[in-house]
């Protein structure tokens, strides 16, 4: 352990293989050695938090409250900062900051800045993802102040693709889930995406960038990288 390290609160168990992977993921990113060397991660894991689809189109129990006490748990158990392995939840992000006084780190913001990293050419950007995360306009309000084009599912498309993810969650990772998902994908590809941002963290748990011809964005590398950074040291934590 480093004298500078920092404590990372990870807001979890949305869902639980997600965020699974991205505590591998955050391992996996780290150049460490020995035991020592790795980040320090408490996890929150709580799959009872509710559906985050459900309650954006208005038929479900609001997730914010939830999201909220466990972000405050958190930082009373010591965490120096927040990170939420879920797109959608960012839709309760005001819900974080209000509960905590410790930075935030957002899923949505990494991932367009890797987008635009990816893309340097400034092509439009296609976003795969589900119907909560587009109702709340998270990437298109953050793609839109980068003054990037956004390429969005239509809503059909968005249905089909929660349909998959909701495979995934219920352990479903068949080749009959990645070629649906590979297809709806062509789609915006089709459409004009440069890029390809996987906007879920269901998503790279079947999908990788060998699988595309254009570059894929995984949400859940963005954040971990960036949490990585941050918990060694190499970068200051922002202010809140």
């Amino acid at each position: 352990m480093m004298a500078d390290d920092k404590l990372v609160g990870v807001i979890g168990g949305m869902g639980p293989d997600a965020t699974v992977d991205f505590m591998a993921k955050v391992i996996a990113m780290t150049p460490a050695h020995s035991d020592q060397e790795h980040v320090r991660m408490l996890v929150a894991h709580n799959p009872r938090i509710p559906s985050r689809q459900h309650a954006m189109q208005g038929s479900g129990e609001d997730p914010g409250p939830a999201i909220a006490a466990t972000a405050r748990q958190l930082e009373k158990a010591g965490a120096d900062f927040l990170v939420m392995p879920c797109n959608a939840a960012h839709g309760w992000r005001d819900d974080v900051i209000a509960a905590t006084s410790i930075p935030f780190i957002s899923i949505i913001e990494e991932s367009a800045s890797a987008a635009i990293h990816a893309d340097l050419e400034g092509g439009p950007v296609g976003i795969l993802t589900t119907p909560a995360c587009f109702s709340a306009g998270l990437y298109q309000h953050e793609l839109a102040a980068r003054q990037r084009e956004i390429v969005m599912q239509s809503p059909e498309e968005l249905a089909e693709t929660m349909s998959l993810i909701d495979r995934i969650k219920a352990g479903d990772q068949s080749e009959q889930v990645t070629e649906g998902l590979l297809e709806l994908s062509e789609q915006l590809v089709t459409r004009g995406a440069a890029v390809i941002i996987a906007a879920c963290t269901e998503l790279p748990l079947v999908l990788e960038q060998s699988m595309f011809d254009v570059p894929l964005v995984s949400s859940t590398d963005a954040l971990a990288m960036k949490t990585v950074d941050l918990a060694l040291g190499n970068e200051p934590l922002p202010n809140r």
